[in-house]
């Protein structure tokens, strides 16, 4: 069986270096073209989203397994139904649920999965690095869903995608991710996409919240040299297409990196006041779990500017492309 079947519009990937992709740990080894690979074939996904029967056969006899050592409700869910829809047969393992409770190793764990034969691992760490370690040394593919504070690429991607389907395209649109920057792997993974499609970002963040090396720009020969960084949301906002408000997370606050939850609100949340500085049409985008009232207005969260349930949708049609695309490196035997 063809795996083009019953999806008609995919495109091609034997004409993309993408048909070798074996592994997808980070956006920084992607190039425009990938990246703009995944967001066609994604589209085309959504479609198949939009049948009466979701279900096609492009995955029949792969294995994948979500292995999730820390929670999650949308990257996990919409992986799993992505290869549901796929027809791929999809096993779930989570971090309580697993032998590492017992004292066994994120390897051996894996070693384990992929003696059962899985063709794709999709694996969630609090260690960043831990994704490149095991695609170093399995042979099942990897796919990192985020992995401490280093990346999210599945993320970046679905945001691409939202960005591309509201505005017909990413290149000079002006995108401002504001918050908790210094812990993020979705900004970290946002910089890479962005930056590589053609995006002007601004980075917004309290000067205890963005990365040291970030706080006075960047140097002319630098991948991001062309990303502004600015700690007065004001002036960040200013005719922003894109406002992208990161989750302030609580878990990770152990150092007293801000005096309060209120003046963080007071002076980065985005709010009617601050978005009324953006450009009429502006988008806002979350990824989600949001403080709301805090990163978040409830008013702007639910209101007709925010995007953020449809990023929900879009996630599972852009990680049903990046399986298919995985997925595809192994037919070719790569």
């Amino acid at each position: 069986m063809s795996p083009h079947a019953g999806i008609p519009s995919l495109k091609p990937l034997a004409s993309n270096r993408f048909d070798e992709r074996k592994h997808v740990l980070d956006l920084d080894d992607f190039t425009p073209g990938e990246i703009q690979l995944v967001l066609d074939n994604a589209l085309a996904m959504q479609e198949v989203m939009g049948r009466s029967v979701r279900k096609v056969p492009a995955l029949r006899g792969k294995t994948i397994v979500t292995l999730f050592h820390e929670p999650s409700t949308r990257t996990r869910a919409s992986f799993e139904q992505a290869g549901k829809i796929l027809s791929a047969d999809v096993i779930n393992i989570s971090d309580s649920a697993s032998s590492a409770k017992k004292g066994e190793s994120l390897y051996n764990t894996a070693l384990s999965i992929q003696a059962m034969q899985a063709d794709i691992i999709v694996v969630r760490h609090p260690h960043s690095g831990s994704t490149n370690f095991l695609a170093r040394h399995l042979n099942s593919s990897i796919i990192n869903a985020g992995d401490g504070y280093h990346a999210h690429p599945s993320q970046a991607l679905l945001d691409l995608y939202t960005i591309q389907s509201h505005f017909g395209d990413i290149k000079n649109r002006k995108v401002v991710i504001v918050g908790d920057i210094l812990y993020s792997r979705v900004a970290r993974s946002n910089l890479w996409g962005l930056t590589k499609m053609g995006a002007r970002v601004t980075l917004c963040a309290p000067p205890t919240l963005m990365p040291p090396d970030f706080i006075n720009g960047f140097s002319k020969d630098h991948p991001f040299k062309s990303v502004s960084v600015t700690h007065n949301l004001s002036e960040a906002i200013k005719d922003a297409d894109v406002v992208m408000a990161l989750r302030l997370q609580a878990e990770r606050q152990s150092k007293g990196r801000l005096p309060s939850l209120r003046e963080y609100s007071r002076l980065y949340g985005i709010n009617r006041e601050i978005l009324s500085l953006a450009n009429k049409k502006v988008i806002v985008m979350h990824p989600g779990p949001m403080n709301e009232n805090v990163e978040i207005n409830t008013e702007i969260a639910h209101g007709p500017h925010s995007v953020i349930q449809e990023q929900v949708k879009n996630g599972v049609a852009v990680r049903m492309a990046l399986l298919y695309a995985v997925a595809a490196a192994n037919r070719g035997g790569k």
